[in-house]
Formats: C-alpha cells, sequence, structure tokens
C-alpha cells in the first residue's frame, strides 16, 4: 500500500532496458518516502527467466503474470492487469515507460483509475508543494517535470490529490543501475483469469515485424551531432566523415531531422533519443531545450558554432568559433592524420 509502482516491459523474456532504468529511479524515490518498490510484469513463458532481470534493482516485491495471449503486447489484456492491481495495492507513484507500449497503456490505465498522467517526463523529484488557490500544503509530491511548448520552457507537474501519481519516461533519461542496498525481493505469481476475463483475449497478433534500429546512439561513446546550421543533408556528409575517424554515430537536432536532412532514429532530445556519451559533438546546433535534455549528462560537450552567444555554449566544455563549412573539414583531416 502507498508504494511505488513500475510497469516491465518484455521483448519474448527480456526486460526492456528503459524499464530498468525506471526500477534504478524508483528505488531512489522510494528510499526518499520510506517506502517500498514494486514492479509489474506481464507477458508469455516469462516465469523464471525474467526475476533476475528485475528483482537486482532494488525490487522489494514482483509480480509476475505469465500466460497465453499477454505477449505480444495488446491493449486490453495488459490495462485490465494494472487497473485490478493498482485498486488492489493502491500505490502512490506508478512509472512507465515512454514507449510505444507506454503510450498506450498509460492513458488506459490513467483515465479508468481518473488519477491523471504526465507524459515524457525528463526528471522526477520529491518535493513539497503550497497550492495558492486553496490553501493547502502538500509533502512528498511527485514532480513530474518536462519540456513544454516546443521545447521553449521546462514544466513541472504535480498531482495533489488523485492517485497514483502517474507517469511515462523516455529510455535512456534515467541511468540504470543495480542495487547495492537491502531489498525484500519477493515475487507473486498471481491468476491471471482472476485479472483478465477470457473476452479480453478476442484480438490476436496474427503477423509482428520488429525492425532493429539502424543506429545506436544510446551506447555510443563519441556522439557527432549536427543542426540547422548545417545548411543542408549534404551538410551532413561532412558529419559521417568525421564520425568515422573518431568512431563515433553521428547524431542530430529536431530542426535537422523536420528537414529531410536525416532519418528520424538519429533525432536527440525530447521527441527522440537521451544519450549519455563520453564526448558530444554539437555542429550548428543552436541548444533550445528541447535538445539539450537529450543530451546535457555527456561526459564531454564541444561546440563548434558561427555565434558566440549560441545557448547550447553555455552548457559546452569547450566551444570552438566558426563555421561548420571551415571547422569540421579541419577536425576531419587532424584526425585523419593522428589517428592512424
Amino acid at each position: 500500500m502507498n508504494n511505488i509502482f513500475v510497469y516491465c516491459e518484455v521483448e519474448g523474456t527480456t526486460v526492456a532496458e528503459v524499464s530498468q532504468e525506471l526500477l534504478t529511479k524508483g528505488r531512489k524515490l522510494a528510499n526518499q518516502l520510506g517506502v517500498e518498490l514494486e514492479a509489474v510484469v506481464a507477458g508469455t513463458g516469462i516465469k523464471g527467466k525474467v526475476e533476475d532481470q528485475i528483482l537486482p534493482y532494488g525490487v522489494d516485491h514482483l509480480f509476475v503474470f505469465d500466460a497465453e495471449g499477454l505477449f505480444p503486447y495488446t491493449s486490453a489484456p495488459h490495462t485490465d492487469i494494472l487497473i485490478k492491481l493498482f485498486q488492489e495495492e493502491k500505490p502512490q507513484i506508478a512509472l512507465m515507460g515512454a514507449t510505444v507500449i507506454g503510450r498506450d497503456l498509460g492513458p488506459r490505465v490513467s483515465s479508468s483509475l481518473t488519477s491523471g498522467l504526465t507524459a515524457d517526463c525528463t526528471q522526477l523529484e520529491i518535493g513539497s508543494y503550497d497550492d495558492r488557490k486553496t490553501g493547502k500544503h502538500y509533502d512528498n509530491l511527485l514532480f513530474q517535470m518536462r519540456p513544454a511548448f516546443g521545447g521553449n520552457i521546462v514544466a513541472t507537474i504535480v498531482n495533489p490529490d488523485h492517485r497514483p501519481q502517474m507517469a511515462t519516461v523516455r529510455s535512456g533519461v534515467m541511468q540504470k543501475a543495480l542495487y547495492d542496498g537491502k531489498a525484500k525481493g519477493e515475487v507473486s505469481y498471481p491468476d491471471v483469469a482472476k485479472y483478465v476475463p477470457e473476452t479480453e483475449f478476442v484480438v490476436k497478433v496474427i503477423d509482428r515485424e520488429v525492425k532493429a534500429a539502424n543506429c545506436n546512439l544510446k551506447s555510443a561513446p563519441i556522439i557527432v551531432s549536427g543542426g540547422y546550421g548545417m545548411g543542408s543533408k549534404e551538410g551532413f556528409n561532412m558529419l559521417y566523415q568525421l564520425a568515422e575517424e573518431l568512431h563515433a554515430e553521428v547524431g542530430a537536432s529536431r530542426a535537422a531531422v523536420d528537414s529531410g536532412w536525416v532519418d528520424p532514429s538519429r533525432q536527440i532530445g525530447q521527441t527522440g533519443v537521451t544519450v549519455h556519451p563520453k564526448v558530444y559533438i554539437a555542429c550548428g546546433i543552436s541548444g533550445q531545450i528541447q535538445h539539450v535534455v537529450g543530451m546535457q549528462d555527456a561526459g564531454i560537450i564541444i561546440s563548434v558554432n558561427s555565434d558566440p552567444n549560441a545557448p547550447i555554449n553555455k552548457i559546452a566544455d569547450y566551444v570552438i568559433v566558426g563555421t561548420v563549412e571551415d571547422v569540421v573539414p579541419k577536425l576531419i583531416k587532424h584526425y585523419k592524420q593522428n589517428t592512424k
């Protein structure tokens, strides 16, 4: 009762990385509040195969729902499971990934429980809140932070009176880490039939295709990223050359993607991928909040920009003032000569 819940996604018998990231954050929040961390996972043939992927992140109680029809994911049975489980356990906070599944499941559950939902959060914290309208004071609320108005501001959203406080978080925003403290590690295997009527399995997945990503930005140690300042699709060819010399991946801002210069899978930011590389080279990127939230935790940030007052320069460790047409070819030449 009154604990924190994390919904864990699975692909077959593999727990999604975003779920492990949320378990890590959920454990920290639970410690702050002095409550337990609980998790729920639903799939087919997962019993005995997912526990070791979830419990080490500090989970006190894991609910494993294993039955035919729970994988591949369909809306109705998973929604029923969460609604009834949350009604029984009454969590104060519920978290899930801002994935295709989370964006379908989250609103269905929050609507049924009239709890509200904040989507695409970039930060979650515990804090106090004073409602100026009613004069009420609230302690230990979940501060759900996300960029708003096209990324021009960061909004902090609270849900004082309805439970659970629900939020979805994009993959890569939180960093996962095994828990080195003590957690109960209890596991329950509820009877799925008590939570999901047979009629909810009427929708069957006949065919399913999962395409592998054409780039791996999340785990890349070095990222060379371009913005609208690259000027054209051809301008990005320089970045691919530089990335080849550095054994790096190429990323992009939303402006570059919207212009059709780069594939959307390479977009970094609030509506793209969140990354944590050791080195991030931003070329021709102004540094709007929408982009910054996706790369601000990089180890070293290098900005290449013709505008010395570009917002991204404020968070950069090193700033090279100059046009990308002038600077990037020199970088390519330098690394060709010095990395052989």
